[in-house]
């Protein structure tokens, strides 16, 4: 989980613990009837919206979201740098002894090892950017519906808090609690929304420019590598997905 996302779930979630607790009724805001009306309403609607399987997808999705570690650009252009340099002392061949857990990576190396037609791994990255935009597009689909049903139902929860409210109008005392207690399904839409959902959302949209990225360093590399193998030349023409910083670190 890198420091950013640990820094915004420790700053919100103490924020929001510390405005509950020194409050004057913090156990009023553990309302579990209203929790369980917004979380159950907004999972039956996005079941009722998507087919089970790509639930399931855009669960995992938001996970590794959140728990991959993510591999900078800079680290991708010093491998491929690094396969010119072994393609140019060792031959291409020496490339399909090349061992990676990237499934991508080992399929740029095979193409290099193969002298594959520099069009194949054009066609072959444009496959593998459609295929990565499909499978995050499902799980940024559902996380943004997510985050526009929750207030949803704590809004619908609120006016069945607010019905039942009404119907006891005979009992002022009972006015204050009542409508307290409605409100708290508005209030738990909107928490899952802003710190869950929505969050959720915004990562899988950052995670996946950052994967389209590095996409296109790796197949642009071995490009490179089966045009001419010269280290140099490919790291000058790699650097241009750099930034000057980041250029500095990959020499």
């Amino acid at each position: 989980m890198d420091i950013a996302t640990l820094s915004g779930i420790l700053v919100g979630s103490g924020m929001l613990l510390g405005a509950v607790f020194l409050g004057p009724a913090p156990g009023n805001f553990a309302d579990l009837p209203s929790l369980m009306f917004v979380l159950g309403g907004t999972c039956a609607a996005i079941l009722l919206t998507f087919p089970a399987e790509n639930v399931r997808q855009a669960v995992r999705t938001g996970i590794q979201a959140f728990t991959a570690k993510n591999i900078p650009a800079r680290d991708a252009v010093a491998t491929m740098v690094r396969l010119a340099e072994i393609s140019r002392r060792e031959g291409i061949m020496a490339l399909e002894k090349i061992h990676t857990p990237n499934p991508v990576l080992k399929k740029a190396t095979l193409f290099i090892a193969e002298n594959a037609d520099p069009n194949l791994v054009r066609d072959t990255l444009a496959m593998e950017l459609l295929a990565l935009r499909r499978r995050h597009a499902i799980g940024i689909s559902i996380f943004s519906r997510l985050a526009a049903c929750a207030p949803a139902m704590g809004m619908l929860g609120t006016i069945v808090g607010l019905v039942q409210m009404l119907v006891s109008l005979k009992n002022p005392d009972a006015l204050g609690p009542g409508m307290a207690l409605a409100l708290m399904a508005t209030f738990h839409g909107c928490l899952l929304s802003i710190l869950i959902f929505l969050p959720v959302t915004g990562k899988l949209k950052t995670r996946r420019m950052q994967e389209e990225h590095r996409l296109n360093i790796i197949f642009e590399g071995a490009r490179c590598i089966l045009e001419n193998n010269n280290p140099r030349l490919v790291y000058e023409k790699l650097s241009s997905f750099l930034s000057p910083k980041e250029r500095a670190g990959a020499q």
